[in-house]
């Protein structure tokens, strides 16, 4: 399920600074005090939140020279090694031990 994270993220900040505001507006009691650093500590968690989510929806561009690839073709062709004079292959890449049929 695609969902986007980030929006979700600065809703719930949004929420916490507009519930710091009104508590800072109300003028609470010092035992009722630990409510302004409950939605400090929200907010705090959001801004770790974006940075914890950026990455997966912007990620790092590729290094020059590289191609993506695709997943049938996740694993990236074997180099070519000359054979050896006078010696025939014995396997092929899926099982090196079992005789190549000709």
């Amino acid at each position: 399920m695609k969902t986007n994270d980030t929006a979700t993220i600065l809703m719930g900040m949004v929420l916490w600074a507009v519930a710091l505001v009104v508590l800072l507006l109300l003028g609470l009691d010092p035992e009722d005090r630990w409510w302004i650093w409950t939605c400090v500590s929200g907010l705090g968690l959001g801004v770790f939140g974006l940075w914890y989510v950026r990455p997966r929806h912007h990620p790092a561009p590729l290094p020059a020279g590289e191609e993506p690839l695709e997943p049938a073709t996740a694993v990236p062709p074997a180099s070519h090694v000359p054979p050896v004079p006078g010696r025939e292959p014995t396997g092929t890449a899926e099982d090196p031990n079992r005789p190549v049929n000709g």
